[in-house]
C-alpha cells in the first residue's frame, strides 16, 4: 500500500512537473518578449534610463526576474529567462520590433522611406498646438491647477504613477508637468491610445473617398464565410463578432499577437466568428490591427503607406515627433505602438475637441467626431468608434459629453467639449496596483474652471 501511494505520488509529481515546464515554455514568448520590446523602445525612442524602466515598468510578475542585455552599438535588447530568450531591434524612424522567426539582417536592412517632418518652429503655430504657454486668462484658476499638478506628479496623490500631465483649456495649454527623468521632449508609449489614431486615419481616407464606413472589410480569407459581412464600421466600433481574448494577464490572444506573432493582422483575421457581425461588442486589439491592414491596402506602395500618417495627420496637427512602430511584417501597429510627446497627444485631443478642424483646415469629415462619440449599438453606451465614452458616467464627476482615448496602464487623453478642455495623463498606473483615481483628478481640474485667480 505504501509503495503504491509513493508510486502514485511520484507519478502525480512528475506529471505536474512536466505540465509546469510545458506551460512555462508556452509563456516564454511573453515573459521574454514583453521586456525586450518594451525596453528597446523605451531606451532608443524615449531615451529612458534602463534601471528606471526595470524598477518601475518591468517590476511585476515573472517579468521582474528577466535579465535584459542592451547592445547600444547595434541598438538591440535581448531578454533572458530560464531557457528562453527574445531579441528586439531598433530601426530608425520606425521603432523597435521583436524577432519572431524573422531574418534579423532582412529586418535591419529594410529600407523605410524618409518621411519629411513638420519643420516649422512650433512656437509660431496657432496657440493650441504651439509650445509656448499663452498667458491669456481662460478663466481657470492656475494656482489651484498648480496644486493639482504637484499632487498628481510629485505626491502620487491620485494613486498611480503619472510621468507626464498637461491640460489645454480654450485652446491654451494652462498646465504641464513631468516627473524627474521625463520632459516635454519625451516620447511616451500610447498603448491603446493608438486605436484612436486609427480612427483619425480612417476618417481622412473616408474624406478622400478611399474608404466608407459601410464598406465590407474585403479580407480575401473571409470571402467564403460569414466574416465577409464584417464592415469597417463593425471594426471601428469593436462589433466585428470575431473571437478574441483581450486578457493581458496571461497567454491570451492579445499577448500572443504582440509577443509571439510576426504578423499582427494575420494573427487576428484568422479568428473565427463567435457572433454575427454587428450583434455583439467586445474590445479587441486584434480588430485594431485588421483596421491597419485595411488602411494599408488603400495604397499602391508601402512608401505611400508610411508617408500617409506623417503627411496627412502628424504634420497637419503639429505632431512633429511621433514614432509609429510596425510589426515584423511592416504593418503599422495601431493597436498599441505609437510614441509621442505629451504635447503631441494634447494636439491630437484638440483635433477632436475642434470637431476635426485644426489650423483652419478640415482634416476629418464633417460629422466624423459626432460619429466617433456615438455609442456602438451593443457597447452599453461605453464605446464609440475607437474612443471610449462617458455617457454612462464611467467617471461620474466628469460631464457626460466627455469621450477619451484609453491606453493600458493608465494612458489617457480626455476630451470634454462642454468645458472646452483636453487633459492628458501618461505614466505607469496598472489596474493590478489599484490604478489611478481619474474621476477625482477630473473633478478637481474641472473645479478650477471659471475661477481665475
Amino acid at each position: 500500500m505504501k509503495k503504491r501511494f509513493l508510486y502514485s505520488t511520484g507519478i502525480l509529481f512528475l506529471g505536474g512537473l512536466i505540465y509546469g515546464v510545458f506551460y512555462i515554455n508556452s509563456l516564454m514568448p511573453i515573459i521574454t518578449g514583453y521586456p525586450a520590446k518594451f525596453l528597446c523602445s523605451a531606451v532608443f525612442i524615449s531615451n529612458r534610463d534602463v534601471k528606471n524602466v526595470e524598477a518601475v515598468d518591468l517590476n511585476f510578475s515573472m517579468i521582474k526576474y528577466v535579465r535584459n542585455k542592451i547592445n547600444y552599438q547595434e541598438k538591440s535588447v535581448t531578454s533572458f529567462f530560464l531557457w528562453g530568450k527574445s531579441k528586439a531591434i531598433y530601426r530608425e524612424g520606425f521603432g523597435a520590433v521583436l524577432l519572431r522567426g524573422d531574418d534579423e539582417l532582412t529586418l535591419k536592412t529594410r529600407k523605410f522611406p524618409v518621411v519629411p517632418r513638420c519643420l516649422v518652429n512650433e512656437d509660431t503655430l496657432a496657440r493650441h498646438i504651439g509650445n509656448a504657454i499663452n498667458d491669456s486668462n481662460t478663466g481657470i484658476n492656475k494656482a489651484e491647477l498648480q496644486k493639482i499638478k504637484v499632487k498628481l506628479i510629485d505626491e502620487n496623490g491620485y494613486h498611480g504613477n503619472a510621468f507626464g500631465f498637461l491640460a489645454i483649456h480654450k485652446g491654451i495649454r494652462v498646465i504641464e508637468g513631468y516627473k524627474p527623468g521625463f520632459n516635454e521632449k519625451t516620447r511616451f508609449l500610447s498603448w491603446s491610445i493608438a486605436k484612436s489614431f486609427n480612427n483619425a486615419l480612417v476618417g481622412i481616407l473616408v474624406n478622400d473617398g478611399l474608404l466608407s464606413l459601410d464598406r465590407k472589410a474585403g479580407i480575401p480569407a473571409w470571402q467564403s464565410d460569414e466574416r465577409n459581412k464584417i464592415t469597417l464600421n463593425n471594426l471601428l466600433q469593436m462589433e466585428s463578432g470575431l473571437e478574441w481574448n483581450e486578457d493581458y494577464g496571461n497567454r491570451s490572444d492579445v499577448t500572443m499577437m504582440l509577443y509571439g506573432s510576426s504578423d499582427f493582422a494575420g494573427f487576428a483575421l484568422n479568428k473565427r466568428l463567435s457572433h454575427p457581425p454587428g450583434s455583439f461588442w467586445y474590445y479587441s486589439s486584434g480588430t485594431a490591427n485588421i483596421i491597419d491592414l485595411v488602411i494599408r491596402r488603400c495604397f499602391n506602395s508601402d512608401a505611400a503607406y508610411y508617408d500617409f500618417a506623417p503627411r496627412r495627420l502628424f504634420n497637419k496637427t503639429g505632431m512633429s515627433d511621433v514614432v509609429f512602430e510596425t510589426d515584423p511584417s511592416g504593418l503599422l501597429a495601431g493597436s498599441s505602438y505609437i510614441y509621442a510627446t505629451a504635447r503631441d497627444y494634447g494636439r491630437f485631443g484638440m483635433l477632436y475637441l475642434r470637431n476635426g478642424v485644426l489650423n483652419g483646415e478640415r482634416l476629418l469629415p464633417e460629422g466624423w467626431v459626432n460619429y466617433t462619440a456615438t455609442p456602438a449599438a451593443h457597447s452599453k453606451g461605453r464605446y464609440g468608434a475607437s474612443f471610449w465614452l462617458n455617457g454612462v458616467r464611467v467617471y461620474p464627476d466628469a460631464p457626460g459629453d466627455m469621450f477619451f482615448c484609453n491606453g493600458h496602464d493608465g494612458q489617457r487623453i480626455f476630451i470634454i467639449p462642454s468645458k472646452d478642455l483636453v487633459v492628458v495623463v501618461l505614466g505607469f498606473s496598472p489596474k493590478r496596483d489599484g490604478g489611478m483615481n481619474f474621476n477625482q483628478l477630473l473633478k478637481d481640474i474641472i473645479g478650477t474652471l471659471n475661477q481665475a485667480d
